[in-house]
């Protein structure tokens, strides 16, 4: 039974004890979502016969750093074994913790297997798991496991609440994420968002776009130059509500929120929209802490570890705030070797998405022969290949491998060096990387030749789009010359 307070209650619905409940769950339900991503895509990425396998990775880092200093850098549980049933293991794992921690059993436990497990994935899964959402999950699911409180038992709303050091430090991190996601783009020099057409390439350049870019490309461009004012709005001068009264804050969540929607509606980013709203929920807390009756609150993580663990969570966002805009703190030469211990934990990070535009669509084609003259392309699921398929909706799963060939186009086979590995299995017809394609066309046999070819995409104009066509591509180039497993000889 409730008792005090109850005009203020009614005024504001959701109680710290309901926002800590949504929090951790929310936390949470990220976990379950970006497990059950990387499970399905586990083998074929990091495997023992994938693309980037992490126990020669993990052996080659141990060489060339020694065993100590490899593992002080590398925080992984994959150290003790990185092989195919490792990986099966740990992903069960996460995914078990992480429904524990929906569930709300034992909630700061399993959202604390969930972290250590998603590091020890982050750390081994090298470039594929290189995204800011990444290491934004840990450190928001850090965060969380300071939200939870200290109880075996099940509970759908635990009496109590968090301390409100670790609210603000969700509202921290929340600040730290968007302004920092603001300023780059002004810092970066990057005309497009200078002049207010950042929005005219971004719904055509985006890594994976879905059906709705098509349509938002093409709306007006006073459309797009409201957007980006909306953008910057948004960014660089809501987050400074953050730190205001209850109503103000509830504007910013508001406008957080619709941003969010908006990039989750026009564009594939697996599940950073919605780890970001469930940081939004740190601005929901009322920060006042009311009587509960007869109930007794449980048991919370004592101050003697959340009070220093928050001052130092402070000044190591600060500092990583102040490293966004090129500036270093002052007297701050002490965080160095604390720096050196915390950094590989992922416990405070920069950030900052977007930081210029990418203005032209190049795409990779990849196409296999089995006698030189008759060439057949792979096909992925996300990736814009056919210009006759409609760009799909990918809610929540984060394709990497996907994802990974669009930075592959813009960095040129030189720079993706990947690439390489990649192309070998699709040679050898590896069923755990070919599983990554939606189709293989060469099922039965591998291919004996493997190109790669550069094209430039382009959305297709309404016309176009009505009789079937999404993307127009032109400017066909060798993006890798004709590859084999043999060695070159003459014939």
């Amino acid at each position: 039974m409730i008792g005090g307070n109850q005009p203020s209650a009614c005024r504001w619905p959701l109680s710290p004890a309901l926002v800590r409940a949504l929090f951790t769950r929310g936390i949470a339900f990220v976990y379950v979502v970006a497990f059950l991503s990387f499970w399905r895509q586990a083998h074929g990425l990091i495997g023992s016969h994938g693309i980037l396998p992490a126990a020669a990775y993990l052996e080659a880092v141990a060489l060339q750093l020694g065993s100590l200093d490899a593992v002080l850098r590398l925080p992984t549980l994959f150290w003790s074994s990185a092989g195919d049933t490792a990986l099966h293991v740990l992903s069960g794992v996460g995914v078990l913790a992480a429904l524990g921690g929906l569930a709300g059993v034992a909630p700061a436990l399993c959202l604390t297997v969930c972290w250590v497990c998603y590091l020890s994935i982050v750390h081994a899964g090298q470039l594929f798991f290189s995204y800011q959402w990444d290491i934004l999950l840990l450190e928001a699911g850090f965060l969380a496991i300071f939200w939870a409180p200290l109880t075996w038992r099940w509970g759908l709303v635990w009496p109590g609440a968090p301390s409100l050091v670790v609210v603000w430090l969700g509202r921290w991190l929340l600040f730290r994420l968007l302004w920092s996601s603001g300023v780059v783009k002004l810092l970066s020099g990057d005309p497009t968002w200078r002049n207010l057409t950042a929005t005219t390439f971004h719904y055509e350049t985006q890594p994976l776009p879905l059906w709705i870019s098509h349509y938002a490309h093409h709306l007006p461009v006073w459309i797009h130059h409201a957007e980006v004012v909306l953008v910057f709005v948004i960014e660089f001068v809501l987050p400074f509500v953050i730190f205001g009264p209850r109503r103000w804050r509830l504007v910013a969540a508001a406008g957080f929120a619709a941003l969010q929607f908006l990039i989750a509606v026009t564009g594939n980013y697996g599940f950073f929209n919605l780890l970001t709203l469930v940081l939004c929920l740190a601005l929901l807390d009322t920060g006042r802490r009311h009587g509960i009756g007869r109930i007794s609150p449980v048991r919370t993580w004592p101050a003697t570890i959340v009070v220093p663990l928050a001052m130092l969570l402070f000044v190591l966002g600060a500092t990583n705030l102040a490293a966004t805009t090129g500036v270093s703190l002052p007297g701050t030469r002490w965080l160095s070797p604390i720096q050196r211990f915390v950094t590989p934990l992922h416990l405070s990070n920069r950030y900052g998405l977007f930081a210029s535009m990418t203005t032209a669509r190049p795409e990779i084609v990849v196409e296999g022969s089995a006698d030189g003259r008759t060439w057949k392309t792979y096909e992925f699921h996300w990736k814009a290949t056919d210009p006759n398929r409609r760009p799909g909706f990918v809610p929540l799963h984060m394709p990497r491998l996907d994802w990974q060939l669009w930075f592959a186009a813009l960095q040129g086979y030189e720079g993706a060096p990947w690439f390489g590995h990649f192309a070998a299995r699709l040679l050898e017809g590896e069923p755990t990387v070919t599983e990554l394609l939606a189709v293989n066309p060469f099922a039965d046999t591998p291919p004996r030749l493997l190109r790669s070819r550069l094209f430039q995409y382009r959305f297709s104009s309404p016309a176009q789009r009505a009789e079937g066509v999404w993307w127009t591509r032109s400017d066909p180039r060798p993006y890798t010359p004709v590859l084999s497993l043999r060695s070159p000889q003459k014939e």
